[in-house]
C-alpha cells in the first residue's frame, strides 16, 4: 500500500511541477521567439502609404536653416525626393547623417533629379539648427513638424525614417531606422533607381 501511495504522491508532485512550470516555459518560449524576431527585417514593416500619394501637408521652414519649408506640392515634379525624418535628439540620426551628406553631394544622382527633403520631427528649431551646423545640411527643403502631426500622417513610427517619393508625388518606398552603408547600397539606392525610371 505504501508503494502505491508513494507513486501517487510522486505523480501529484509531477503534476504540480508541470502546472507550475508550464506557464513559465510557455513565457520563456514566447520571449525567445519575440526577441529573435524583433530586429529581423524591422525595416520591412509595410506601410499603407506605398503606392499612394503623399499626405496633404504644409510645413514651415526650420528657423535659421536658410532653406525652404515644404509641402506635398513640392514633392511633385521630375525626379525623386528622398524625405528623411530626423531630429537633433535622435542618436541614430547622427549615425546616418554622413550618408545623407554623401547622397546630397552625388552630382550624378542630382543631375537625374534626386532631391533630399528633411522632416524635422518634434524638435526645437535651435537644436535642429545646431545639429545641421555641426554635421552639415544635406536637405534642399526642411519642414519643421514641431507637433509631430505631419509625421503621424506619414505613418512615422519613430526617427529616423526615410521615404522615397516619385516625381508624381506617390510614395514608392519606406525605410525604418538609420541608413547604414550596407542599406544604402543594397536597399535605398536600388529603390531610388526604381523610382527614377
Amino acid at each position: 500500500m505504501s508503494n502505491a501511495n508513494n507513486q501517487i504522491e510522486k505523480q501529484g508532485k509531477r503534476r504540480r511541477l508541470v502546472v507550475a512550470l508550464g506557464p513559465l516555459a510557455l513565457f520563456l518560449a514566447l520571449a525567445f521567439l519575440f526577441l529573435t524576431q524583433l530586429g529581423k527585417d524591422a525595416a520591412k514593416v509595410p506601410s499603407v502609404l506605398i503606392g499612394r500619394a503623399a499626405p496633404v501637408f504644409a510645413l514651415p521652414p526650420l528657423d535659421g536653416a536658410n532653406v525652404l519649408g515644404f509641402s506635398n506640392g513640392d514633392l511633385k515634379g521630375s525626379g525623386v525626393t528622398l524625405v528623411n525624418v530626423f531630429a537633433s535628439w535622435c542618436a541614430p540620426c547622427r549615425d546616418e547623417h554622413p550618408l545623407l551628406m554623401q547622397l546630397a553631394k552625388d552630382e550624378t544622382l542630382k543631375a537625374r533629379g534626386l532631391r533630399i527633403a528633411g522632416l524635422n520631427y518634434k524638435d526645437e528649431s535651435a537644436n535642429a539648427k545646431r545639429f545641421l551646423d555641426s554635421l552639415g545640411n544635406p536637405y534642399e527643403m526642411i519642414g519643421a513638424d514641431r507637433s509631430g502631426r505631419v509625421g503621424i500622417d506619414w505613418g512615422v513610427y519613430g526617427v529616423p525614417e526615410t521615404f522615397v517619393v516619385k516625381g508624381d508625388g506617390t510614395i514608392a518606398y519606406k525605410y525604418i531606422g538609420p541608413i547604414s552603408e550596407q542599406t544604402l547600397k543594397r536597399v535605398l539606392l536600388p529603390e531610388i533607381e526604381k523610382a527614377l525610371k
